[in-house]
């Protein structure tokens, strides 16, 4: 079993194969995830803060196979493989989007079953990842428009964006 820790996760990245620019895009997830997560700490909420860590580190390491909606499943596959805990693997899985229900899942191709983020070390990567593009912070609008482009704006995707915008608004008290 490999150890919830930077160094395993950032050599896993590159013992797969991530290109030099989705390692970098997960560096920079993982320092705005680990922001949200230590300010929620303060906060009183229940945060793993080496779960968000490995979590965001890992969360698009299915990029090393596929660069379409299916690298979160791809991704979760070579973290169980990789022998890192469930924990890690479930947040590879549930952070595409805002999440996709198994309705969703099937229409696209994936496995039929709901990869909504349910805990907060899920939510918060999923979240923070939305924050970044590249290894540069947007907002949450910029993050709309850009799905808006690709699925329309009144896909379902769209309306979980937001309520998961709202959510972490609403507990951080604003932005993060």
């Amino acid at each position: 079993m490999r150890t919830l820790s930077r160094d395993d996760a950032l050599n896993a990245l590159k013992e797969v194969g991530c290109p030099q620019n989705v390692i970098e895009h997960c560096i920079a997830v993982s320092r705005l995830a680990l922001r949200i997560g230590r300010m929620l700490k303060l906060m009183g909420f229940n945060v793993d803060l080496k779960l968000v860590e490995v979590g965001a580190l890992l969360h698009d390491i299915g990029r090393a196979k596929t660069h379409d909606v299916t690298h979160g499943v791809v991704g979760a596959k070579l973290v169980r493989e990789l022998g890192f805990p469930e924990s890690v693997a479930l947040i590879v899985e549930r952070h595409v989007g805002a999440g996709i229900p198994a309705d969703e899942a099937e229409k696209i191709g994936l496995p039929v079953k709901d990869y909504i983020p349910t805990t907060m070390e899920e939510k918060i990567v999923a979240y923070a990842d939305k924050l970044i593009d590249g290894n540069s912070r947007v907002s949450m609008e910029e993050t709309i428009q850009k799905f808006a482009k690709t699925l329309g704006p009144n896909h379902s995707a769209i309306r979980r964006l937001r309520v998961l915008h709202e959510e972490f608004v609403r507990m951080l008290g604003g932005e993060p």
